[in-house]
């Protein structure tokens, strides 16, 4: 039993993360904007939905959408001075707005109880029945689906072949007529949509967030999932999840000293990401690599 508890626990993380990976990817790799803040949607989700919960009350689901509604919000506030930014110089404006939203995690106290984080959060309840172990992994099952089809859906539509048609050449596109500013608005919020989405379903599972799990060292996790994954690809996305998420879980069945594992998983991480860059920059499954415009 112990063993079944610890694979779905897994496999619930990996499920969270896939969300995430995925709607990162939309922004990045289909689109082509170097979004170093992702993280911070994703704690903007997590936030809404527990104070929520734990301040009135409000059900999971309510908790769940207003966590999107509100990343996608946020997504919305950081494209208007940033979305003509290219390259460095919008990756350095998402980073500055993740580290900006961590830190309002640590200081605001009287909100989120700074670094003592939120303890206590619900469960989510359907039917009269609470959702824990198999029953939460069938939920976050169902949302991995939802926002796989989705975002595979809408990357395949006219709208996504803009968003590629950005990513190769903005200028071309802006030639043909489209509107690249409106369009990579749309895509950062509906990146920061989903990433709200997978921040509520990671609070409402463990039950305790603090700034830590917000912080930018997680974000950049996220991009090594979808570089390792692949760039434009979805499930590449959901590869990339499999891989990083599985390589520490591995190294606790090797004879390894616990105060090394952290370290060797980061040289691993490091072999990889060289290794990929080299020979197959676009990732495991991805179909372009990512340059510096």
């Amino acid at each position: 039993m112990a063993f079944e508890a610890y694979i779905i626990n897994l496999l619930i993380l990996i499920g969270i993360f896939s969300i995430l990976a995925i709607s990162l990817n939309l922004a990045m790799g289909f689109t082509g904007l170097l979004n170093i803040g992702h993280i911070a949607f994703y704690g903007i989700g997590a936030y809404t939905s527990a104070l929520l919960a734990l301040s009135l009350g409000v059900p999971f689901w309510i908790g769940l959408v207003a966590g999107g509604l509100l990343a996608a919000f946020f997504g919305l506030i950081l494209a208007i001075p940033t979305i003509k930014l290219r390259g460095d110089y919008l990756a350095l404006a998402t980073l500055a707005f993740a580290i900006i939203m961590e830190s309002i995690f640590r200081n605001w106290i009287s909100l989120t109880r700074g670094p003592l984080g939120l303890p206590g959060i619900p469960k989510p309840v359907f039917f009269g029945l609470t959702l824990s172990g198999f029953s939460y992994l069938i939920l976050v099952f169902v949302f991995v689906i939802i926002t796989y089809l989705f975002i595979t859906r809408l990357t395949k539509s006219p709208f996504g072949r803009v968003l590629k048609a950005i990513r190769e050449d903005e200028l071309v596109a802006k030639s043909l007529g489209k509107n690249t500013l409106k369009f990579k608005t749309i895509a950062l919020v509906i990146s920061a949509f989903f990433a709200g989405i997978a921040g509520s379903l990671y609070a409402h599972y463990i039950t305790f967030i603090d700034p830590s799990t917000f912080s930018i060292l997680e974000s950049i996790l996220v991009i090594a999932m979808i570089i390792i994954g692949g760039l434009a690809s979805v499930p590449g996305a959901v590869v990339g999840a499999f891989i990083v998420l599985l390589i520490p879980e591995v190294l606790r069945f090797l004879p390894i000293p616990s105060y090394a594992i952290g370290a060797v998983r980061q040289i691993l991480f490091a072999l990889i990401l060289v290794i990929l860059l080299i020979k197959r920059p676009q990732g495991i499954l991805g179909e372009f690599a990512f340059k510096k415009k």
